[in-house]
């Protein structure tokens, strides 16, 4: 499986940003997504997830604020990230979810907000 997360990018506290992640090699329909996040000297903690039917749920740290979403015919899953916070800063890293995939993590996508 090949996971390309994209979108990050710079931006002040109060922005948004929209990250992409193109899932290949396996069909996204059939797995509960995932986004993670870590940031600089962090381990790697869940942000938000969704379930094959579309439940979602977050971290407690982006509730209200980070939406999580997929698209199963193009293989995508996307994370819309509104009112961004300087502690949101971090390689954010799209995965499926199972332990099959545990050390599948892809390059990442570097989010910068500067207050």
């Amino acid at each position: 499986v090949q996971l390309q997360a994209s979108g990050g990018g710079l931006v002040q506290a109060g922005g948004s940003l929209r990250l992409s992640c193109v899932v290949s090699g396996i069909y996204v329909r059939n797995y509960a997504l995932l986004w993670y996040r870590q940031a600089p000297g962090n381990q790697r903690d869940m942000v938000a997830t969704i379930t094959q039917s579309g439940f979602t749920t977050y971290a407690d740290s982006v509730k209200g604020r980070f939406t999580i979403s997929r698209d199963d015919p193009n293989n995508t899953m996307y994370l819309q990230m509104n009112n961004l916070k300087p502690e949101d800063t971090g390689v954010y890293y799209c995965k499926p979810y199972g332990d099959r995939w545990s050390n599948y993590w892809g390059q990442g996508t570097l989010v910068t907000v500067s207050s």
